[in-house]
C-alpha cells in the first residue's frame, strides 16, 4: 500500500484522526487533546493511495529542542510501517533546522521500544498524560 506523508495546513484532518485514536480508542479526555500548541506546530498528514488521511504527527520548537507529539495511525494502518515513516518525517524536518539540537517526545509506555529503534532514550520518570502512563524520551540531533 502506498502512503504519502506531507506537511499540511489543514488541521481538521489531523484533529479528526487524533480524536478517533486518542479520544475514542484510548479514552483520553477530549478537552486534553486540543491545546494551544496546535497553532504553533507543523502538522504532518499521511494519506493512503485513495487520499484518505491515515496518520498524523506534529512538531514544534522549545528553544533548541524539537518536540514531536500527537503521533497516531489509523487502526487499519497499524503494523504497516506508517508509524516509522511519520517519525522519520518528523526527525528529518527537525534535523534540517540547524538550531535544533535534540528531539523530544512523550511516549506511552507501551511504545518505548518503538521509539528506541530511532535512538531515543528514556529521560526522567513515569508520568500520566490523558490517563495513560508516559515517559519522556530524547534523541540528540
Amino acid at each position: 500500500m502506498t502512503v504519502t506523508i506531507e506537511k499540511t495546513s489543514d488541521f481538521s484532518e489531523c484533529l479528526a484522526l487524533r480524536l478517533a485514536v486518542f479520544v475514542e480508542e484510548q479514552n483520553v479526555p477530549a478537552e486534553e487533546e486540543v491545546d494551544d500548541l496546535d497553532d504553533q506546530s507543523v502538522h504532518f498528514i499521511a494519506r493512503d493511495q485513495d487520499q484518505n488521511p491515515v496518520g498524523t504527527a506534529r512538531i514544534y520548537e522549545v528553544g533548541d529542542t524539537g518536540k514531536i507529539g500527537r503521533v497516531c495511525v489509523a487502526k487499519a494502518q497499524r503494523g504497516t510501517g506508517l508509524g516509522v515513516k511519520l517519525i522519520e518525517a518528523c526527525i528529518a524536518e527537525l534535523s534540517a533546522r540547524p538550531h535544533i539540537k535534540q528531539a523530544k517526545l512523550g511516549s506511552q509506555n507501551h511504545a518505548i521500544k518503538f521509539y528506541e529503534r530511532f535512538g531515543f532514550t528514556v529521560q526522567g520518570g513515569e508520568y500520566m498524560d490523558g490517563g495513560i502512563p508516559h515517559h519522556d524520551m530524547v534523541l540528540p540531533l
